[in-house]
């Protein structure tokens, strides 16, 4: 699987404004909605807000990777956030979360998302890959340092 095929430049955001949880997966639902033809920030933001119930995605390091599953959906979706400043979001360390990666799949496709997650997981344990990502000037250079760390990890 390659995240360029499932990550638009348009759905990046490099300098998000949200100073809470809920409004930072509002922000990425947002930022999902108006790239998507057939999602909306609702039912985007729903799907989002019952898997955080379920147990926080912020996995750490100041890194979260909310995800879910949406009926109509066609293909996975991945979108990355960054907030300078780092948002409260229960994460296991405690920690404040900078960098997003949203993933959304389709109902019925659990093995490219569980792939697509462990993707993401492992490019996030490698080297100073969330170095770069924090220190990116713009979101063209995030998209790209992203799509080099996918093409250097084997999953």
């Amino acid at each position: 699987m390659r995240l360029e095929n499932i990550l638009k430049p348009e759905y990046l955001n490099d300098n998000m404004q949200a100073k809470s949880k809920t409004e930072a997966l509002a922000e990425l639902a947002l930022l999902v909605a108006k790239g998507s033809r057939d999602l909306n920030k609702s039912q985007i933001y729903d799907v989002l807000l019952q898997r955080e119930k379920q147990g926080s995605t912020g996995i750490g390091d100041g890194v979260a990777i909310p995800h879910g599953k949406i009926g109509d959906l066609e293909d996975l979706i991945l979108a990355f956030g960054r907030s300078k400043t780092g948002v409260p979001f229960d994460s296991s360390d405690g920690k404040p979360v900078q960098l997003f990666f949203l993933l959304l799949a389709p109902e019925n496709c659990t093995g490219q998302h569980l792939k697509a997650l462990a993707k993401v997981s492992k490019m996030l344990k490698t080297g100073n890959f969330r170095k770069k990502l924090t220190d990116a000037k713009s979101s063209s250079d995030l998209y790209r340092i992203i799509i080099e760390q996918d093409e250097t990890c084997s999953l």
